[in-house]
């Protein structure tokens, strides 16, 4: 009755059948894994961003395939404001609800069924569902560690083969907080040259450099077709709101066919609501306040977790660039899967074993930057108190 596409295997596992049961006792969890940013302590006035759908052209429908030119332009000039792209115009630009349906809008519109994408090996594991969902087959590439993380190309050629239609890169990557450089970014518009493919990046992090340094965006790339994704869900901490994108930039003829074609897809759904659209100025605004108390509290934790690894030699922090999370190095005594099991049932911590994200081997633990202090002051000592005994 069902299509192969959706033959996924739906029973939870048992880290999270152990999740309910420990919530279901009562007992207090130090959740370490938190991702969202409206359930961490982390909010903005809620009469600025509900004083913002209050807009008496929303009563109005115009349908826009692309998206409302207010809204369009406020992407632009995000980033010209934070990432000195200045020459974006607003037609490279379609508006999705979410960088998920932005995905899928660019597998349909680059893939046939069975066609390739790289992907990275770490990365996060909504790559599966969607590629699944689009009929196209995801081939990972890894990323090495040593000193930072660094793209593998001899292994991203192998991987390659006349069925592969895009590179997808995470900028920062999600969970390893690594960016991509720009010898790695002219050797990825050389790959894209060699095998006629495009770039598919994801800047969500973009923003959430710890040393505070601005990093270049894809979306002035323009050596190899690329489509750069993103969306006020951390860029302004507001995934309630559902704004996201894709900027298409690369050789001219190009990013007019795309743009062209991508437009029937988005003309298709129709999914962009008007008070959001409406709203998408001060919502990107909101940025200027938001970041700084995020920005702030993943430097906390991150000072915190070190502090703390001082006294347990046998544990290290892999180094992290940006974004919202932190790779943590434990004795490989056990599966990844089996020491979070034992965490939530003997220390009350929640975190998330390295296999969800692909890691190779055991022993790497994920942790949430953007806990609550408190929480995760409390929580990092349990889990190293834990896994030293």
């Amino acid at each position: 009755m069902f299509s192969n596409r959706t033959n996924w295997h739906l029973a939870p596992n048992d880290l999270t059948r152990v999740l309910k049961d420990v919530r279901a006792s009562g007992q207090e969890i130090f959740d370490l894994t938190i991702s969202n940013p409206t359930e961490a302590g982390v909010r903005l006035d809620p009469e600025v961003v509900l004083g913002a759908l209050v807009n008496p052209e929303a009563t109005r429908y115009d349908p826009q395939p692309r998206g409302l030119i207010e809204a369009r332009s406020a992407v632009c000039h995000y980033y010209r404001e934070a990432h000195r792209v200045f020459d974006l115009d607003p037609d490279q630009l379609i508006l999705t609800t979410s960088t998920s349906e932005a995905y899928s809008y660019v597998f349909r519109l680059l893939c046939n069924p069975g066609d390739e994408v790289l992907v990275p090996k770490p990365s996060y594991p909504l790559f599966e569902f969607l590629a699944d969902l689009s009929d196209v087959k995801l081939v990972p590439y890894p990323l090495i560690y040593d000193h930072g993380w660094l793209m593998d190309f001899d292994s991203l050629y192998k991987a390659a083969s006349s069925r592969s239609r895009a590179v997808i890169l995470v900028h920062p990557n999600n969970p390893t907080g690594s960016y991509v450089t720009e010898t790695e970014r002219s050797a990825l518009d050389a790959f894209c040259r060699d095998y006629a493919s495009a770039l598919i990046v994801d800047e969500v992090f973009l923003d959430y450099a710890h040393d505070g340094e601005p990093r270049s965006s894809f979306a002035a790339n323009t050596d190899a077709l690329t489509f750069t994704l993103s969306g006020i869900s951390k860029i302004s901490a507001l995934p309630q709101m559902k704004l996201a994108w894709i900027v298409t930039s690369g050789p001219e003829q190009a990013v007019a066919e795309a743009g062209a074609r991508l437009e029937v897809i988005a003309d298709t759904y129709l999914s962009m609501n008007a008070p959001i659209q409406l709203a998408a100025p001060v919502f990107l605004d909101q940025r200027k306040v938001i970041q700084p108390i995020l920005l702030d509290r993943l430097r906390t934790n991150l000072a915190e977790l070190d502090g703390q690894l001082v006294h347990y030699p046998a544990c290290t922090r892999l180094q992290v660039e940006g974004g919202w999370y932190v790779v943590l190095r434990v004795p490989a005594v056990e599966s990844d899967e089996d020491l979070a099991i034992r965490l939530l049932r003997h220390a009350q911590v929640s975190v998330h074993p390295g296999h969800f994200y692909d890691f190779a081997g055991e022993g790497y633990l994920v942790l949430s930057l953007i806990t609550e202090p408190e929480t995760f002051r409390e929580g990092i000592a349990r889990l190293l108190r834990f896994v030293a005994h």
